[in-house]
């Protein structure tokens, strides 16, 4: 008599740890994909608001008049030129550093507190700023800087990198 040869397959032990380690990795991708959705969304972010203050410029620039993008890093929100607004993304940290909006507005009203403001002049030059937009947790953040420079008005978007 010939021995008789198991019926090619898998057994349900190696189904279960097959299934165990996808589950594993899957968990895992997720996890590097997760930070990973912060940092893109900070990024668009990012590029957005650069975009809003090149469009401020060319307005100022085009119509002799100086235009304001107002940033409120609490109520993540900007307005700009021409009746533009918009919302900052919600994830991460927002830190403006620049000119208070006070400094712009009409002596009727008051600035609330945390506003600040970039003014583009007819010139092309501008008061400058930073918009940061930080992403992780204290210590180990990374992120992006939206840098208007005050003599040309250039905006420049860069990289913040986490402190290794």
């Amino acid at each position: 008599m010939h021995a008789r040869r198991p019926a090619p397959g898998f057994s349900l032990l190696e189904m279960l740890l097959v299934m165990a380690l996808i589950a594993i990795a899957t968990l895992l991708a997720m996890a590097a994909f997760g930070g990973g959705m912060q940092g893109m969304a900070l990024r668009g972010g990012a590029k957005d608001l650069a975009a809003q203050f090149r469009f401020a410029r060319a307005v100022a620039i085009s119509s002799g008049e100086p235009q304001d993008v107002v940033i409120d890093p609490q109520a993540r929100r900007w307005e700009g030129a021409k009746g533009r607004s918009g919302s900052l993304p919600d994830a991460g940290e927002i830190v403006f550093t620049g000119a208070r909006a006070s400094l712009f507005e009409d002596a009727s009203t008051r600035a609330e507190s945390g506003k600040g403001a970039v003014r583009f002049f007819p010139d092309g030059a501008a008061t400058g700023g930073r918009v940061r937009m930080l992403a992780g947790e204290a210590g180990k953040r990374g992120g992006w800087d939206v840098d208007v420079g005050w003599l040309t008005g250039e905006v420049r978007v860069s990289r913040v990198q986490a402190p290794q």
